[in-house]
């Protein structure tokens, strides 16, 4: 039996919970309570290796403290218009922090009180990118 490829809706909304989450602190296991789910189930739901229905999306919204858009937000590929298009350069860029370096990253950058701050950060991990291994 062959096993089906997420579709890269499901990938995508299941990523954008998933940074939500940590964003927040919440864990998968506190985040299954909450749905009365498992634990396995969110990490399912993240991966987008399972749909999530409707409602429980809904219920997702209510407990992250978004709304139901922010799941499709940035969704690579969509343009405006609802037709399908290329993927943009910030696409690219979202998916990278998509992950818990990039809600790492994020997270200080938020949390640095002041511009000189952000941008000793910024530069650090431009340096960092650009190092040659």
């Amino acid at each position: 039996m062959t096993r089906r490829d997420p579709n890269f809706v499901d990938v995508h909304v299941g990523s954008r919970i998933r940074m939500r989450r940590q964003l927040i602190g919440m864990s998968q296991e506190k985040l299954g309570e909450l749905l009365g789910i498992t634990f396995q189930q969110v990490q399912k739901y993240e991966k987008g290796a399972n749909r999530i229905s409707a409602s429980r999306l809904y219920f997702t919204t209510k407990i992250l403290g978004v709304p139901v858009q922010f799941f499709f937000e940035e969704l690579p590929g969509v343009e405006e218009q609802g037709g399908m298009g290329e993927a943009r350069e910030e696409d690219a860029v979202l998916s990278a922090l998509m992950n818990v370096e990039g809600v790492t990253l994020a997270k200080a950058f938020r949390d640095a009180d002041s511009v000189n701050k952000r941008k000793l950060i910024s530069t650090i991990a431009r340096v960092i990118a650009e190092t040659k291994e």
